[in-house]
């Protein structure tokens, strides 16, 4: 296991990133992108620290003390390990995900399952491509993204029907040595701070499709590898404010990626071409990808539950049916995340031939539908709690000026004058969230792990109607017995 420091160290390595229309030269200094690499480094910082080893790092009998994230899942305990390792993790980022080990080892779970699978139909050695790069990625302790949803062009058009060949990431050419690749990839989380980059197919193929139906790992800094960062306006409206914490220190950023002629060796392709699985593997990497959303979105409930019981209470109106009512909500969406990743792992289903323990397909689908259609229920109540001042409160730089900052505090005092500076620091913590990090979580909250659109169709694919179906039948007198 490597410190936070060597991890901050790793990223200088020349990685070509644009931030703003300029070519940064430094992902670990520059004034903005430095905040989610910080961000990143506080798993590194958390494995050092007595009071949270337990949580973030294990002990493997062939890798040695490792991250807790490169914990392979077997079984029902195992998942429920890591469960609380996300959701704990979360917590401990102010509500905020730290997705740079957690996405990484979704994705090498879902090839685990998938490459066995391949090389037992068409005697390749894909699985053995992906041991060998997650013992790499453990005994290195990795910072690791995952560059999956291809930009998609023309999106009625399948990706070999594109006009531009380039809409979807696809095998340009082949040869004794390996694949070369061209094409994007977008809302590639945090790749600016990774170690290596894992490619995996965003759709099932056909046989048209073959050169799409890609998968490899390369390190971020190769050779024609472009990231485009999303500009981080939480970041830039926040950077000097004192009293709001999430915008400065536990934010992460997406790129779009460019990937221009980039070789992938031999011994990183994890599929090349085999267009019959590249559907189940864009199944099974959201399928553990969703388990780690329920868990770090009951997280962030947890953030906006205690926000909101917090502003209730120094308001002077926690008693209140209205404001119970509008906990309840938030009670309600955190519970039943908690509780559908709960289901997930104690349903699991177990692959007897990688020995890979997989969320329950439905009970993690039905949790992150969930979460995706009432997150804006969420936000509507949270917002009721706090009132119009989460919109309307001074700026920080009002509590700075001493010929300002007495009287401001003798009109915000709530319930008691010894709480206003707290109270003020909920509202503008809450403020951020719901503006400079409205937008952003909006979208993630519907569309993040994939959208709802996606979560429909994986669980009514998915869902044995055998036993409904049967008691249909049964009630209307079709069949006598159950």
């Amino acid at each position: 296991m490597i410190s936070a420091e060597d991890y901050i160290n790793s990223l200088k390595d020349g990685r070509v990133v644009y931030y703003r229309g300029r070519k940064v030269t430094d992902v670990v200094d520059h004034h903005v992108l430095k905040v989610p690499v910080d961000h990143a480094s506080s798993i590194y910082k958390l494995q050092s620290d007595s009071d949270y080893k337990e949580i973030t790092c294990y002990n493997d009998n062939n890798l040695g003390v490792t991250s807790s994230f490169f914990k392979i899942p077997r079984n029902t305990e195992d998942l429920m390990r890591r469960h609380e390792l996300i959701y704990e993790t979360t917590r401990l980022g102010r509500g905020q995900f730290n997705i740079i080990q957690a996405i990484g080892t979704d994705a090498i779970f879902a090839l685990m399952y998938v490459s066995r699978k391949v090389d037992e139909k068409y005697h390749t050695n894909y699985y053995e491509n992906v041991i060998n790069f997650y013992n790499n990625a453990a005994k290195n302790d990795l910072g690791l993204a995952v560059a999956q949803t291809d930009v998609k062009g023309d999106r009625s058009l399948r990706p070999s029907e594109q006009k531009d060949p380039d809409m979807y990431l696809h095998i340009t050419k082949r040869d004794k040595n390996g694949i070369y690749v061209s094409g994007a990839k977008a809302h590639t989380t945090q790749s600016i701070a990774a170690n290596e980059l894992i490619v995996l197919p965003t759709r099932s193929m056909n046989s048209s499709d073959k050169d799409y139906a890609v998968s490899f790992a390369i390190p971020a800094n190769a050779k024609g590898i472009t990231m485009f960062a999303r500009p981080m306006k939480e970041v830039e409206t926040v950077e000097n404010d004192t009293l709001s914490v999430i915008g400065r220190k536990n934010m992460e950023v997406e790129t779009v990626t460019v990937f221009d002629n980039v070789f992938i060796p031999n011994n990183r392709i994890f599929l090349n071409g085999e267009y019959d699985f590249a559907g189940l593997l864009a199944m099974m990497f959201p399928t553990f990808h969703r388990f780690t959303a329920l868990s770090y979105r009951a997280a962030l409930a947890d953030f906006l539950i205690g926000t909101g019981k917090l502003l209730a209470e120094y308001n002077g109106v926690s008693d209140k049916s209205n404001i119970k009512r509008n906990l309840s909500v938030l009670i309600e969406y955190k519970e039943n995340l908690r509780a559908n990743a709960i289901a997930a792992a104690y349903k699991c289903n177990y692959d007897n031939i990688s020995g890979i323990a997989i969320p329950n397909i439905i009970y993690t689908n039905v949790g992150k539908l969930f979460a995706n259609q009432n997150y804006t229920d969420a936000i509507k109540n949270i917002v009721d709690i706090a009132g119009g001042m989460v919109a309307t409160m001074p700026s920080y730089e009002d509590f700075e000026n001493p010929d300002e900052k007495d009287i401001l505090l003798k009109y915000l005092t709530g319930r008691d004058r010894n709480e206003t500076i707290n109270r003020i620091k909920l509202f503008q913590t809450l403020r951020e969230f719901i503006s400079s990090l409205g937008s952003l979580y909006l979208a993630g909250m519907i569309h993040a792990e994939g959208s709802i659109e996606a979560s429909i169709l994986e669980l009514t694919r998915s869902y044995d109607y055998s036993n409904s179906i049967a008691l249909g039948e049964y009630s209307a007198g079709i069949r006598d017995k159950l």
